[in-house]
């Protein structure tokens, strides 16, 4: 006869064992409190000092988090089934002091168990919204709620700047400044998705600020409809955290990399031709910036935009995603950035390229960091 779910706890908990609250009270605070419930059921109320670690992801968190096999842990959930399972499977996994608190979070509070709100200021909505993000250890609530104070401006709201926008968005990335100068054009729709038909002459940033409130009304979106120049570059950056690079030209990308260096603000970089793309991070005087990598512009002729090369529409979702994940990761300070690397994508070949960078101590911008470079407005050689 198939095993019912309750003779599966029953073993759970002949191997694993359980601990009664009146037991846990005492050794709380010297003990590894898991919460393998789900994020929803977590917004609502928590043990003090529990990690909420869902029951399908605990195997590979436990594993990460790189515990002692010895060490002490105690799992729960509403009424300790789960729980149980869980522990078996520690136990399983050569996690020998792992158990089950019997009758979970229900009979903790039914003794008189202390229970707190642990949504990191969440509502409700935004718990629901964001949990897969609170399943992360490495985001978290904490990160979470990093993310939803952070501010980022994004450079243009075309190819590039959709698929970042879009997932910054998605992200919960608090406030979302857009600078872009254009009008929505039916040419644009084959890879800016940002935008749709029916918007077609209408301003890109208006544009943009529809889609990103309509997947995410979290979000605060700051539209500049303007063209940024030496004059109000220093205006529009100031009290960012990233600035998200998704121009098309030379000029910009130098004045964007002066005024990064000048505010200390880093820059996720992408840029895309035909069938190839490239990403870096630039952190300033933390590795090297944008002229440290290319000290001059090639000539025009030689670096003509995609109205005039053309492009392959999916490409700046790829590299317009990476710049996504590099600002994440930079707000959150996880992971290894693209700092010192340029990460080159041929679409063609499906094949990535790094390069590695270094800061180059001749660098017209950020060999002295007691000088950053002044701002103008460079010609199409990017010189004044």
């Amino acid at each position: 006869m198939p095993k019912t779910y309750a003779d599966l706890v029953r073993e759970a908990i002949a191997i694993a064992g359980e601990i009664t609250p009146s037991e846990l009270s005492p050794k709380m605070g010297s003990v590894v409190l898991i919460d393998c419930r789900e994020p929803e059921e977590f917004a609502r109320g928590v043990i003090p000092g529990a990690s909420l670690v869902p029951r399908g992801s605990i195997e590979s968190a436990v594993a990460r988090a790189g515990l002692a096999q010895d060490a002490p842990i105690v799992i729960y959930c509403a009424s300790g089934a789960r729980s149980a399972l869980a522990a078996r499977t520690l136990h399983e996994m050569g996690y020998t002091s792992a158990t089950s608190l019997a009758g979970g979070i229900q009979r903790w509070m039914m003794e008189g168990g202390t229970v707190e709100v642990s949504n990191g200021g969440l509502t409700a909505e935004q718990a629901d919204r964001y949990a897969r993000h609170l399943m992360l250890p490495e985001v978290g609530e904490k990160g979470q709620r990093k993310l939803l104070e952070s501010k980022v401006m994004v450079i243009g709201a075309g190819g590039l700047s959709s698929p970042a926008a879009l997932y910054l968005a998605a992200a919960g990335v608090g406030t979302i400044g857009i600078v872009d100068f254009d009008l929505v054009d039916a040419s644009n729709l084959q890879r800016q998705i940002l935008h749709s038909t029916e918007r077609v002459g209408a301003p890109k940033v208006e544009s943009a600020r529809r889609t990103l409130n309509a997947l995410n009304p979290d979000v605060e979106i700051i539209a500049h409809r303007a063209r940024i120049d030496a004059s109000n570059a220093e205006s529009l950056l100031e009290g960012y955290d990233v600035i998200v690079d998704g121009s098309d030209n030379f000029p910009t990308r130098y004045l964007i990399n002066d005024a990064s260096l000048r505010l200390g603000i880093p820059v996720a970089h992408g840029s895309i031709f035909r069938f190839d793309g490239q990403a870096s991070f630039f952190v300033p005087y933390q590795g090297p910036c944008y002229r440290c990598i290319f000290p001059e512009a090639p000539p025009p002729e030689l670096a003509p935009n995609c109205a005039e090369a053309g492009v392959l529409g999916v490409l700046p979702g790829i590299i317009g995603s990476i710049q996504a994940t590099e600002t994440i990761k930079h707000l959150l300070g996880i992971g290894k950035s693209l700092n010192g690397r340029l990460l080159v994508y041929d679409a063609l070949d499906q094949s990535f390229t790094e390069v590695k960078a270094r800061r180059r101590p001749d660098c017209p911008a950020c060999a002295d960091p007691d000088s950053p470079p002044d701002l103008v407005n460079y010609d199409p050689t990017c010189r004044v």
